[in-house]
């Protein structure tokens, strides 16, 4: 079973829907995510958990851990969320937390890789999957596909060709994992 981790629009999420991935549970940061209003669509299960109702980020990622282990998740994807997980979190699923990100790995890690990559005259974006670690975009990549940076490209245009690639790539690795 997945736990799908989002903070934004969750077009990641809507791909691992329209996979027919055993997607349990979906959790945010925020309780205006458009991605909460996917899952609740697909009849998935919803929870919030914004940082000011915990007295820290451990004692947030741990109950959010608790929330996902008793919906029976056993693997975590973080579909655009934009919170480190701490190791309160991460240790609930050793080795079984993974990130989408829209940039090669480790070249261009955070949370403004298309920007970096224009701006570092970079060839390629990608859609790069990669597990979850207490780093920030440094734990090993499983899989990634390179997204061709055009004359002209924006950050806008880039995202979206980037997206597209990460609405093929991320299903697939982790239909993937959920087979092991």
């Amino acid at each position: 079973m997945i736990g799908v981790l989002v903070s934004g629009e969750g077009t990641n999420l809507q791909a691992l829907l329209d996979a027919d991935l055993p997607v349990a549970a979906v959790a945010s940061n925020l309780a205006g995510a458009r991605g909460l209003e996917r899952a609740r669509a697909a009849g998935v299960p919803t929870g919030v958990f914004p940082l000011e109702d915990y007295p820290d980020r451990d004692a947030r990622d741990a109950a959010m851990a608790e929330w996902f282990v008793g919906r029976c998740v056993e693997l975590v994807v973080c579909a655009g969320y934009m919170h480190l997980l701490r190791p309160s979190f991460l240790e609930r699923f050793p080795h079984r937390v993974v990130n989408v990100h829209p940039a090669p790995l480790p070249g261009f890690p955070g949370a403004h890789p298309l920007e970096d990559v224009l701006e570092a005259g970079a060839t390629a974006a990608a859609a790069t999957v990669h597990y979850v670690d207490d780093g920030v975009d440094t734990g090993p990549v499983i899989a990634s596909e390179p997204v061709p940076v055009l004359d002209g490209d924006t950050v806008e245009s880039l995202r979206e060709r980037v997206h597209e690639a990460e609405h093929r790539l991320l299903p697939k690795v982790v239909s993937e994992l959920c087979a092991r």
